[in-house]
């Protein structure tokens, strides 16, 4: 097992990484400070994993809530049904709320324990690649809005996460896919020796080779624990873990939640980014097609759906939670592996790569 810390001060947590994580009996138990837990899952991952995770919660007392699965019930509806359970089932402040699931559960549950008697303590298990590398590392919560993803929400940092690599044998392959698109984003935002190790291992993860999973998910959280540590609340550094959800929230929010999996919308959205970026002169176009050419061949989507017209794009993404002082910032290319924040982006070249469609970063 790996261990890495998110350092926060008083509010430090582990990461633990490995095989077989789930079912060892008691793992769980020392984070579940009050004696008492809510386990809040969905009705796909509740029937694989949930067994396991009560070997892991021996000796505690838990309730256990499933909810229906998707982007789609990312809302407050779906909210409101973790607080009706909590009250209904009294639990106090010193309760627990475990989220076992992937980046939906785990935003959502980790946004009710930020909320429910003010603030109870929460457990991340997260069972896709997304939520391993991403989602549930750096206390963002949330839920989305009908208007823009993540739109409601607080920074609320869990007691531990636990990342079973075993579970991600589970997955369905398009899940699979969708969560290398964060794998690549680490790559291109900040650590170029990983972005060519990607290179040459793309087709060694997309057959699930559990000791070099366990390595990309172990670089993946070392780089976001690194950066969460410098800026918990997005200040600053920690806007470049955005790269491509500028594009890739406005293609979940016109499509629909869960038409597109985040991951497909974010790697569109690092082909737009690293197409705007070779526009401004940033990058070369050879860079731009390499970035293309290896989110093709983790199998994900590299063109954005037609029906949204450049304007709605704009419309859409002047909602986003990165929108400063009325300007989109853009997080862009420098280099391979070198993302910056822009909000000066000069229209026409934008719409040139809004315009470009399956165009995008092609000679």
């Amino acid at each position: 097992m790996n261990e890495l810390t998110v350092e926060l001060g008083e509010r430090s947590y582990p990461i633990l990484i490995g095989p077989g994580l789930l079912g060892q009996q008691g793992l769980l138990a020392p984070y579940v400070k009050g004696g008492r837990a809510l386990v809040v899952s969905n009705e796909v991952v509740a029937p694989l994993h949930l067994e396991k995770l009560e070997q892991s919660l021996s000796g505690i007392d838990f309730d256990v809530l499933v909810l229906p699965d998707g982007e789609q019930t990312k809302n407050l509806d779906t909210l409101n049904q973790v607080f009706d359970r909590l009250l209904r089932d009294r639990h106090e402040r010193s309760t627990t709320l475990i989220a076992l699931g992937g980046g939906v559960t785990g935003d959502l549950t980790g946004f009710a324990a930020a909320c429910y008697q003010r603030g109870v303590n929460f457990i991340q298990v997260p069972t896709t690649l997304l939520a391993q590398v991403d989602s549930s590392v750096g206390g963002k919560t949330g839920v989305n809005h009908p208007l823009g993803k993540n739109m409601i929400g607080a920074f609320y940092q869990p007691q531990v996460v636990l990342a079973d690599i075993d579970v991600l044998h589970t997955l369905p392959p398009r899940e699979l896919q969708a969560g290398l698109a964060e794998v690549i984003k680490y790559g291109l935002l900040g650590n170029f020796a990983f972005f060519e190790w990607l290179e040459q291992h793309i087709d060694e993860l997309l057959k699930l080779d559990g000791k070099l999973l366990s390595e990309a998910v172990r670089i993946c959280c070392e780089e976001k624990a690194r950066i969460v540590a410098e800026d918990e609340r997005e200040g600053g550094k920690r806007a470049l873990l955005n790269l491509g959800h500028t594009f890739g929230h406005a293609i979940e929010a016109a499509m629909g939640y869960g038409v597109w999996l985040h991951g497909e919308a974010v790697a569109t959205g690092m082909v737009m980014a690293a197409d705007l970026s070779w526009r401004l002169g940033w990058i070369t176009q050879e860079d731009a097609q390499r970035t293309r050419r290896l989110i093709e061949r983790a199998g994900l989507p590299a063109v954005p759906p037609s029906e949204i017209s450049a304007g709605r794009f704009v419309e859409l993404m002047s909602v986003d939670k990165k929108v400063q002082s009325g300007k989109i910032r853009f997080i862009l290319l420098r280099n391979l592996g070198e993302a910056v924040v822009d909000g000066d982006v000069p229209a026409e070249l934008l719409q040139q790569t809004l315009a470009a469609g399956d165009a995008l970063c092609r000679s």
